[in-house]
């Protein structure tokens, strides 16, 4: 029988890879330019443009792929040549990108995931194929997934603004059936509200006011003339410029939030054919993500403290062979949240279910832990104050402040700490929900199915109160699962409902 013969990528790439490797190159070319002034010689510029531009025209005949009946392969390089091959059933996703230009020309880029991390170069990806292509061979490549998963009749009740309707997954070899697909949840122009509300972006606003008083802008906002000639009135007019450049500063990242959440998610779409999980959205790139759902081990909710107080929430599947952290939905309202959770998990795991507290001894050693470095910073002012010089009132007021933040901050975080276990019915399996966290509060559910190994971890102080870590390993998602200051007489009979047998003999 003859091999499957190898492909090269469409000829259209001759026009886009000249044009990003142009891109990716533009210090180089700035520097043969500057280069090019000083000797009075323009050809090293046109050097310098003619090899990037060579280098990448090369790609098109150094290139090769084939899909054949077992493995997938594919060729690259010019003077130093790499093969990869990858099992067809190792292959756990499908990704499928287009940029502007690549639209524009009816490419696509697909890449193939098998749920380990690649290095630079070594990611399986085909830049460019046509993009009528690209739906048959995704077909193709995922054609080893398990059978369909049965679709509750009830989970397609879904609100008259969604949809539902067929892909068309034919390739140029093969016809694949047709399923019908069912749209879980979409987006919605009024979710960039949410894009700000993520601590990722306010979290970069502490190291630059920390670099901006590093480099002299405090020396040169203290010590200035004017403000020494305002007097008295010196500390509030410093005061008035630092909140109104935090003010600037909050308004520019939140606007910078915004454009990236419009440009990443824009048109987000997420639809079930009972199968495969498929997501697509993008502004300028788009992106379609296509996930095997019998590899879908539960989900997590994940609620920064910003996003949780303006009643929104993100969700991520947990899932074996893909990304530990595999976005379904970015910042969104928490209804449409729940509801594309019992979807993917079904009712036996409901996003509404009462969570058991984790006692006494978990309450007070948050408080413990919040309350540690106040008390420490008071000890130190006062000792500094009798010793030394008396301290200036606002230095008192604001350990007050501190003092009621950390109160703040133990009982939310007490009040976000608990666990239940759902026991199997139905048809359903067992569920083990966990949720702890405030700044960054997540709410796993997982599958018991899904759950290999147990560890139970205890630190000198947890064995005084009588609690224990409890840790549930799993090959999908962040790979452990804390069941944090647990009480230790009930870390065993969890254990042993989640999974049974698991304990053996003691």
């Amino acid at each position: 029988m003859n091999e499957t013969p190898w492909q090269r990528l469409d000829q259209r790439m001759l026009l886009v890879h000249p044009i990003t490797e142009t891109v990716k190159y533009i210090p180089v070319l700035i520097a043969s330019v500057i280069g090019s002034a000083q000797s009075e010689n323009p050809l090293w510029a046109m050097l310098a443009l003619a090899v990037i531009v060579g280098i990448a025209v090369t790609r098109w005949f150094t290139t090769t792929y084939r899909i054949g009946p077992d493995n997938v392969e594919l060729r690259t390089g010019l003077i130093q040549r790499k093969k990869l091959a990858v099992p067809r059933s190792r292959i756990r996703s499908v990704d499928i990108q287009a940029d502007v230009l690549h639209r524009v020309l009816g490419l696509a880029v697909l890449e193939i995931g098998t749920g380990q991390q690649a290095g630079r170069g070594d990611e399986f990806k085909l830049d460019s194929l046509d993009a009528r292509l690209v739906p048959g061979l995704r077909a193709e490549l995922l054609a080893h997934t398990a059978g369909a998963r049965a679709v509750d009749p009830k989970s397609q009740e879904i609100p008259s603004d969604a949809s539902a309707f067929t892909f068309d997954q034919t390739g140029p070899e093969q016809v694949e059936e047709k399923r019908e697909s069912v749209e879980i949840a979409h987006w919605r122009p009024v979710w960039v509200r949410y894009a700000p509300l993520s601590l990722t972006g306010f979290a970069l606003i502490a190291p630059i006011v920390g670099l901006a008083f590093q480099y002299g802008f405090g020396q040169v906002v203290f010590d200035s003339s004017a403000v020494h000639e305002l007097g008295d009135r010196g500390m509030w007019f410093v005061t008035s410029v630092v909140l109104g450049l935090l003010l600037t500063l909050v308004v520019v990242v939140s606007l910078a939030a915004c454009a990236r959440y419009l440009a990443t998610y824009f048109g987000l779409r997420v639809l079930d054919n009972g199968k495969t999980l498929h997501l697509r959205h993008g502004l300028f790139t788009t992106r379609q993500i296509t996930l095997d759902l019998a590899r879908l081990r539960g989900a997590t909710v994940n609620e920064p403290l910003l996003l949780r107080l303006a009643g929104g929430a993100e969700l991520e599947a947990i899932m074996t062979g893909t990304d530990p952290r595999q976005k379904i939905l970015p910042q969104a309202p928490r209804a449409a949240v729940d509801r594309t959770l019992t979807h993917l998990l079904g009712e036996s795991a409901p996003s509404t279910v009462t969570l058991t507290p984790h006692g006494t001894a978990a309450r007070n050693r948050r408080y413990t832990r919040a309350f540690g470095p106040v008390h420490t910073a008071a000890a130190a002012m006062l000792v500094f104050s009798l010793v030394a010089q008396p301290l200036p009132r606002w230095s008192w007021i604001l350990l007050a402040l501190a003092y009621v933040i950390a109160a703040a901050l133990a009982w939310d975080r007490y009040r976000g700490l608990g666990h239940t276990v759902i026991p199997a019915a139905d048809g359903n399996p067992t569920w083990l929900i966990t949720r702890s966290g405030s700044l960054d509060r997540d709410r796993d559910c997982l599958e018991a199915p899904g759950i290999i190994g147990w560890t139970v971890s205890q630190t000198w102080f947890q064995r005084r109160v009588g609690v224990a870590t409890l840790t549930a390993a799993t090959a999908a998602g962040k790979k452990r699962y804390h069941l944090i200051d647990i009480p230790l007489d009930q870390a065993w009979p969890l254990i042993e409902a989640v999974t049974p047998g698991q304990l053996g003999s003691r």
